[in-house]
């Protein structure tokens, strides 16, 4: 019978205009009785008959009208409840109006009676309709949280206002059973100790004490924004106790305005920076970028990727991606079709170590701001291959940053690295070189520069050269979080090399917006440097991230040392001791106040280092590296003994 009844299936709307029907009538004749003492007899001689047919009548045509019976009852809420108080007074007005121009004339009757019996009859029928729908509501939720065999996971929405009382009627009305919202936990002192929604309100410093009595397995949190009202303290307070936290979004990014088991999301270790969020003066960023042509190298990879979606949405002319990875590029072609039909991009595969193919990228598109993001970045990786670094990340930024004078691009904008001051391994000393070349072409307005292996051609410089230095990025490929999260997968060990290192870290996103700030308010010859927030201890990341998948550190995850790799440092730097900066109208970049080198000086240096690299003479190669970065120390590094001769 349980089955029969209180299935997901929801019933006709005729059957329920039917109930609805018969309870008016009915309360209708209650109402005549009451008025009469009980009088059955009244019933035939004052044509009440007559009338409670009409009344039915009206009735219907009213309910149908205002779609009354269209309503899954077990879903009713409080713009339907006033929906049939309207429903039954524009009957009884109806009723009304019909009756006295022609019933009352025509049949010569009495109706006097009339006010006194829709009064009554307006509450009453008005009563009976929705207590039938909160009975069945209530019977219904009774019964699903009764059934047999379900697992439910007691659950805390975080917040007692609209929005959380929205998300526990999401949770209650969908068709998963899986969670049972056990109350609402907030800091608001005019809500605590009070019920919504049948459900009780508890301060957050609560949690504990729920959690040991009641089993709470969640928190539930509303929106993105989790470092306002509390939400940090209670966040981390969660994390202690072991209780998963999961996300919703606000109501009003719902699909067609309901909650989905896909948009409910745990907690991401991106979440756990708090930052708040970035202001961008969109304006400018627009009048930069609107209807202009626009290369992006290493348009596949994290930053790459991220800077062609917040492109788009800027309207340039058109899009050049353009990377050495095949894979990638054409994911990330998918993904454009599908998530931004219509957007005019162009997808080249070229790799930036050969100009002449990057030349013809220029010749056909014409490019008018580049975003050169293409770089090879693993620290460990370029330690043991420093012919490669030097050949993408120094040869390959010189190509392009050349081919900008030739075809007379706007604006230049390089992505470089907090691990290119005071470097310690290869990859931050090419990146290093890198913004040396680009900084010092900024400096000259007339510029000789190699066309081709053997063409000398001068070039007037009106291009103008940015560069932004930031740190690492959460989630890009290769870093830190992807790989923690696997080995938490496979069930540990996390492997940190060392107790005491030190990141600064960005989301991507975050990063990507502040480069595009960077790039409508460089003047040419800047390098930015972004506000990084405080640096983040590589062990406390794996602690959080092995509590956020519902886990013990040391227990049911190890956590191990593994030592320093080649090339790295403890901690990262994002300004040389020399260098001072000089604050913006963004809160969080600022501008190097860089070292100018000549341009003829850099020039000659990276032909003499390409010189080393065309040899295969890495030890000379790096050798040569140092002399022109002299705070370039190599650390973990089979190169560490050039730092020793070179002192000596």
């Amino acid at each position: 019978m349980k089955m029969l009844l209180f299935r997901d299936k929801t019933y006709s709307r005729w059957l329920i205009l039917f109930i609805d029907q018969v309870i008016i009538a009915w309360t209708l004749c209650m109402s005549f009785l009451l008025l009469h003492k009980f009088e059955f007899i009244q019933l035939t001689y004052s044509h009440f008959l007559i009338y409670t047919a009409l009344y039915s009548v009206i009735s219907i045509g009213v309910f149908i009208g205002m779609r009354i019976h269209t309503g899954i009852i077990r879903y009713s809420n409080t713009q339907d409840i006033i929906r049939i108080f309207m429903a039954v007074l524009l009957t009884s007005f109806i009723f009304t109006i019909i009756s006295k121009v022609f019933f009352v004339p025509h049949f010569q009757i009495s109706s006097k009676w009339f006010p006194e019996i829709l009064t009554m009859n307006f509450f009453v029928s008005s009563s009976m309709l929705i207590m039938l729908r909160i009975a069945v509501k209530s019977l219904f939720f009774y019964v699903k949280t009764m059934e047999p065999g379900d697992k439910k996971e007691n659950i805390l929405i975080y917040g007692s206002g609209r929005e959380s009382i929205l998300v526990k009627k999401a949770l209650e009305g969908g068709n998963t059973n899986d969670l049972n919202v056990f109350a609402f936990v907030d800091d608001n002192p005019n809500t605590l100790n009070k019920h919504i929604e049948q459900k009780n309100v508890y301060h957050s410093k609560s949690i504990e004490t729920l959690q040991q009595k009641f089993n709470i397995q969640k928190v539930l949190f509303i929106g993105d924004d989790l470092n306002v009202n509390g939400k940090k303290v209670t966040i981390d307070k969660c994390i202690e106790l072991g209780i998963k936290v999961v996300t919703v979004p606000h109501s009003d990014k719902w699909l067609y305005g309901k909650l989905t088991l896909n948009q409910i999301k745990d907690l991401k270790i991106e979440d756990l920076l708090h930052r708040e969020p970035i202001v961008l003066t969109k304006n400018n960023i627009l009048r930069e970028m609107e209807g202009k042509r626009i290369l992006i190298t290493g348009a596949a990879g994290s930053i790459g990727s991220e800077i062609v979606r917040q492109i788009i949405g800027f309207n340039p002319e058109f899009v050049v991606l353009c990377d050495q990875a095949e894979t990638p590029l054409h994911d990330l072609q998918l993904e454009i079709e599908d998530d931004f039909k219509g957007a005019k991009t162009h997808i080249v595969m070229a790799n930036i170590q050969n100009r002449c193919r990057m030349k013809t990228i220029f010749e056909e598109y014409r490019p008018q701001i580049v975003f050169h993001a293409a770089a090879y970045k693993h620290v460990p990786m370029m330690e043991n291959n420093p012919s490669e670094a030097i050949l993408t990340n120094v040869l390959g930024t010189k190509n392009i940053a050349d081919l900008a004078i030739e075809y007379g691009v706007e604006k230049f904008v390089m992505i470089s690295t907090d691990k290119a001051v005071r470097p310690t391994n290869i990859m931050g000393a090419s990146k290093r070189l890198a913004e040396m070349y680009i900084q010092s072409l900024n400096n000259e307005k007339n510029l000789t520069i190699a066309k081709e292996t053997t063409v000398i051609q001068q070039f007037e410089n009106h291009t103008k050269f940015i560069t932004t230095r930031f740190g690492n990025v959460l989630g890009s490929n290769g870093s830190v979080i992807p790989r923690f999260k696997a080995q938490i997968a496979r069930g540990g060990p996390v492997a940190v090399t060392h107790p005491e290192i030190t990141r600064y870290f960005m989301t991507i996103p975050e990063a990507v917006q502040l480069v595009l700030e960077a790039a409508a308010m460089g003047n040419g010859g800047e390098i930015y440097i972004f506000d990084m927030g405080e640096p983040v201890k590589i062990v406390d990341l794996a602690i959080n991230m092995i509590k956020l998948a519902g886990l013990v550190p040391d227990k049911d995850i190890k956590i191990i040392f593994t030592g320093l790799r080649p090339g790295e440092k403890l901690y990262e730097e994002l300004l040389m001791l020399e260098e001072q900066t000089i604050s913006t109208y963004h809160p969080k970049i600022k501008i190097s106040k860089i070292i100018n080198h000549s341009i003829f000086y850099v020039q000659n240096v990276i032909e003499e280092l390409l010189l080393l690299n065309s040899c295969n003479n890495d030890y000379e190669m790096v050798k040569k590296m140092k002399e022109i970065i002299p705070d370039f120390k190599s650390k973990n590094s089979k190169f560490e003994n050039i730092d020793q001769y070179m002192v000596g």
